[in-house]
């Protein structure tokens, strides 16, 4: 076996089962966001390697039996998720620097979370998926007629990933394409492109994958991505990100009638009913300082019943004033710095918003004093918001929660509907029921219940109306790598 490499010390992208620089030779800076410091370069591929990367998944998918052999597929899966635990303390190093997130948020979604099972639940799924039935014998056109439905991999799928939980995504888009027997094209995110190499290097090195089945391919610029959109080769995306970008992909993509899968933006909110427990209820409002508030399903508005809206407040407030932020490095930390000086800007800029339109600035709202370097925001509370307010209706990806109060349990759900995103959300109450009856009606993909958090590689993921097409993990995550073919001869 090869010796474990340095951090971050894969430069090259992986096509067509080989290890390489860009033709040019060109290579960017992979920034760490806390420092500002480069932390070193990667291959910056241009679109010539991005057609070769296309190439190789379109002839692996139709030369190869890759999406025949299920016990090479279930192998080479096991053998990846091998390769990763190995390096897994080089792993959590890696996605401190160059993504910003702090150490203890590895400890769960951002690194751990996802090698437990993003891998292993899909090859699980190989061997106990219905890949085909039978249906009763039924006459058709006056012939009596044996009928059986097939379940086949869809193609080549282009995996786009961001920069906010990238080794999370990659992983969980790969384990289900790739269980389901189709070829892959990963782009992630320039701000965040060495977890991505890492998992290319593991596939050539350590892994039975055949060549052309797993590509890896960084780009300093986005349109080299967009390639997988435009071109004929590419079956399916499964985009994670921004709801502006997946608009984008749905237009590109329909040249070619595209299959998509999207996992976009949220707004999500929790509802916090009047009978709750109020401390234990409103101090979940410390979610938007988790990752900085870099997460699409993180709660950013919080719902609080009109006779209980001060009291909910002033705990709101003790709580992110004492919320640990600053260096990712430590322990004790929740919350780093934002990916960039673009994105520090924009969650500011918002905030300057949420003033001029009227709302309170109740904590933080500038640039921690105390940190001379590093992107960071501090955790901001908005009181006093109107859900028609830009601050309570568009996503801004940083560490800010506005507070709205709501008069009953129909003026919550209104509120929490009133929102063109409907990806996340949550509800407490003092009674259960009351809880359940709320959430069936809020229009959203998932829901925590007075403390619940629906995660996991067996849990379906994604959202309604603009959060997203489509669902991450589960059984229908796994289904929407496949295409159903239905067959009938008549009966002897």
């Amino acid at each position: 076996m090869p010796e474990t490499r340095k951090i971050g010390s894969e430069t090259r992208i992986l096509i067509d089962g080989e290890l390489v620089e860009a033709d040019s030779g060109k290579t960017f800076d992979n920034i760490n966001p806390a420092t500002e410091e480069t932390l070193g370069q990667v291959a910056d591929a241009s679109n010539t390697e991005m057609r070769r990367a296309i190439s190789a998944a379109r002839r692996a998918f139709d030369e190869t039996d890759w999406s025949t052999n299920r016990a090479l597929r279930k192998r080479c899966l096991e053998q990846l998720q091998d390769a990763l635990e190995a390096e897994q303390a080089e792993l959590r190093e890696e996605l401190i620097l160059e993504v910003g997130c702090p150490r203890m948020v590895t400890n769960g979604p951002q690194l751990d979370d996802p090698l437990a099972s993003a891998l292993r639940y899909p090859a699980k799924l190989i061997e106990e998926f219905r890949w085909e039935a039978e249906l009763p014998d039924a006459p058709a056109m006056g012939v009596l007629t044996q009928r059986r439905v097939w379940k086949e991999p869809v193609g080549v799928v282009g995996a786009i990933v961001p920069w906010n939980f990238p080794f999370e995504v990659a992983l969980n888009k790969l384990g289900q394409a790739l269980a389901t027997g189709n070829t892959v094209v990963l782009k992630p995110a320039p701000d965040t492109p060495w977890n991505a190499t890492r998992i290319g290097r593991l596939v050539a090195e350590r892994t039975d994958i055949p060549p052309g089945v797993v590509n890896v391919v960084t780009s300093s610029d986005h349109l080299v991505g967009e390639q997988l959109t435009l071109s004929p080769q590419v079956d399916l995306i499964s985009f994670t990100g921004s709801t502006a970008v997946g608009q984008r992909i749905m237009e590109k993509g329909a040249a070619t009638l595209k299959r998509v899968f999207l996992e976009l933006g949220g707004k999500s909110a929790t509802i916090v009913l009047d009978d709750a427990d109020l401390p234990a209820a409103v101090t979940t409002g410390l979610g938007v300082c988790y990752h900085a508030g870099q997460g699409c399903a993180i709660q950013t508005r919080m719902l609080l019943s009109r006779s209980r809206y001060d009291e909910g407040v002033e705990i709101l407030k003790a709580a992110l004033a004492a919320a640990p932020y600053g260096d990712p490095q430590r322990p004790d930390v929740m919350m780093g710095p934002v990916i960039s000086a673009k994105q520090r800007d924009r969650v500011l800029g918002y905030i300057e918003r949420g003033v001029r339109e009227g709302a309170t600035l109740a904590l933080g709202g500038g640039r921690p004093r105390h940190l001379s370097k590093g992107w960071y925001v501090e955790p901001t509370l908005f009181t006093d918001v109107d859900n028609s307010m830009t601050i309570a209706q568009e996503e801004i990806f940083g560490p800010v929660l506005v507070v709205i109060p709501f008069d009953d349990d129909d003026d919550a759900v209104r509120i929490a509907n009133d929102s063109r995103y409907g990806l996340s959300g949550a509800v407490f109450s003092g009674s259960l029921e009351r809880s359940l009856a709320v959430a069936r009606r809020v229009r959203t993909g998932d829901l925590g219940i007075n403390g619940g958090t629906p995660y996991g590689a067996d849990l379906p993921f994604g959202g309604y109306k603009h959060s997203g097409i489509g669902r991450q993990n589960g059984v229908e995550g796994f289904e929407q790598y496949l295409e159903t073919k239905a067959l009938a001869w008549p009966k002897v």
